[in-house]
């Protein structure tokens, strides 16, 4: 029995006593995978981008590429630096319509691994403008190089923890629909893993041989969403195989 006014909060009886209770409408509310955190990341990256048109010349060209001592692959100053905000800007509605559109089942199950992972795509998105605004004012410092070894550093032993991960266990995927059966666990744990390494060892080996900023930053995104396709299309294959 709950007693207040509509807009909560809500007196609910218990029989450890009475306890603040708020309504359905206010849960579903908090049902939201963009943080202020996320919100503030954006921010800086929108920061950078103002710093670097000011400091970088209008007609300044990023040589996304090298063949020999040529640039064969330019990106011109204002598309190079307008990127990174829009694709946070596109994941951060992305996000939040995902948070609003899951059942409360599905937010729980997923938003300890998908808010870390927006995390990760945005810091990475903004270190990586850090790295277009120091190329710009001429450093010699390659950011986004360093970034690259970090980043596909970080992969490999991600991809052997997905890999061995056993079910029931923290270090498990967390999708939005259940995984039918143990065998259906490990091939999709095991096929993300492998998928996750493989990225990791091939933006380190573009990062080795100074592939350039612009196979860089492609490597970056299909790097994230390699393993994410393979996860997904895993999971559903095998719910599919379990339901014929």
């Amino acid at each position: 029995m709950q007693k207040g006014r509509e807009t909560g909060p809500f007196l609910c009886l218990a029989d450890l006593g009475p306890r603040i209770c708020p309504p359905t409408t206010y849960l579903v509310s908090m049902q939201n995978l963009v943080s202020r955190f996320h919100v503030l990341l954006l921010s800086v990256t929108i920061a950078i981008t103002a710093v670097a048109v000011l400091r970088i010349p209008e007609g300044f060209a990023y040589p996304a590429h090298w063949t020999g001592s040529t640039a064969d692959w330019l990106w011109p100053r204002d598309v190079a630096l307008a990127v990174g905000p829009m694709v946070q800007l596109v994941l951060l509605a992305v996000f939040f319509a995902m948070g609003r559109a899951f059942s409360r089942s599905q937010f729980a199950k997923s938003q300890h691994i998908l808010d870390p992972a927006l995390t990760l795509v945005l810091a990475l998105v903004a270190a990586c403008q850090m790295g277009l605004l120091l190329t710009g004012v001429g450093s010699d410092l390659d950011l986004i190089r360093l970034i690259a070894f970090a980043f596909g550093a970080g992969l490999l032993p991600l991809g052997l923890v997905l890999f061995e991960a056993e079910r029931h266990t923290y270090a498990g995927l967390r999708m939005p629909w259940p995984i039918v059966s143990d065998t259906a666990w490990n091939i999709v744990h095991r096929a993300t893993g492998i998928a996750c390494a493989l990225a990791g060892a091939g933006v380190l080996i573009l990062a080795w041989l100074d592939a350039g900023i612009g196979p860089l930053v492609l490597a970056f995104a299909g790097a994230l969403l390699l393993p994410t396709l393979v996860a997904a299309i895993a999971t559903l294959a095998t719910r599919t195989i379990a339901a014929s």
